[in-house]
């Protein structure tokens, strides 16, 4: 909404959590997640899908074949598997899912360095390392890759961004020494599913949301929410609603 864009949620799990860490996870029944998205794309339609926390393997099925039945593009996965306090989200089987049933159907992912060692099956440790996990994670069936390095130690974030058939691109900022990142990772990808719902194209949209993400954090940096990760301030300078036209969603 604060990018212009009206979001829709088929929510996947309800999840206990503050500040300080994820308490528990209920996944809410397949048929249940299949019955929102349906309602979803059947009635208003989506211009660009974000994809969160799926917590077990049946949920992946779901949203594949919901992909699938309903036509929807500009797919942006965020593999969420790990919370910030190192709390597992995601159950074993559903990894092995996601990478087969979801990678070939997204247009982006846009893992953590957490999440791509936990994909790769090895440690993603230094920015150096970053090029060649990006690599393998497109030889495992992704069309482009986001790789955050905002978990590494130092000044500068840097973020890398790979593409099939593109040259890769890397993206650098000073670091916002803030205890408010709550939701950056999910904050990022969403924004970067708005401007690809807004018609930006895939290299500009991720400049654009990353762009978003720091001043978010810039701007919650001196707000104290709770006694842990507090959130980003999302509303710093809302935009009125874009209309798109929307092809037939039958």
């Amino acid at each position: 909404a604060a990018l212009g864009c009206y979001g829709m949620n088929a929510v996947t799990a309800l999840t206990a959590q503050n500040t300080r860490g994820v308490a528990g996870i209920h996944g809410v029944p397949p048929d249940f997640l299949a019955a929102q998205i349906d309602a979803v794309a059947t009635d208003i339609g989506a211009h660009a899908v974000k994809i969160g926390m799926l917590h077990s393997a049946e949920l992946v099925h779901v949203v594949a074949q919901a992909i699938d039945r309903h036509g929807l593009t500009r797919v942006v996965l965020d593999p969420v598997m790990v919370s910030a306090n190192g709390a597992t989200l995601i159950q074993p089987d559903a990894v092995q899912a996601l990478v087969s049933e979801l990678f070939p159907r997204a247009d982006l992912i846009t893992p953590n360095l957490d999440e791509a060692a936990l994909l790769l099956g090895r440690p993603v440790e230094s920015a150096a390392d970053m090029p060649a996990a990006a690599q393998a994670l497109l030889q495992m069936g992704a069309r482009a890759v986001l790789l955050k390095g905002g978990h590494l130690a130092g000044d500068e974030v840097q973020d890398y961004l790979i593409e099939r058939g593109n040259e890769s691109h890397v993206m650098r900022s000073e670091r916002v020494h803030t205890p408010n990142v709550h939701g950056s990772g999910c904050t990022l990808s969403s924004a970067l599913a708005a401007f690809l719902a807004q018609g930006l194209p895939l290299r500009l949209a991720a400049e654009a949301a990353r762009s978003f993400v720091l001043d978010a954090l810039k701007s919650g940096a001196g707000v104290r929410t709770g006694h842990g990760a507090g959130p980003l301030n999302h509303g710093f300078s809302p935009k009125q609603t874009v209309f798109r036209e929307l092809e037939d969603i039958g």
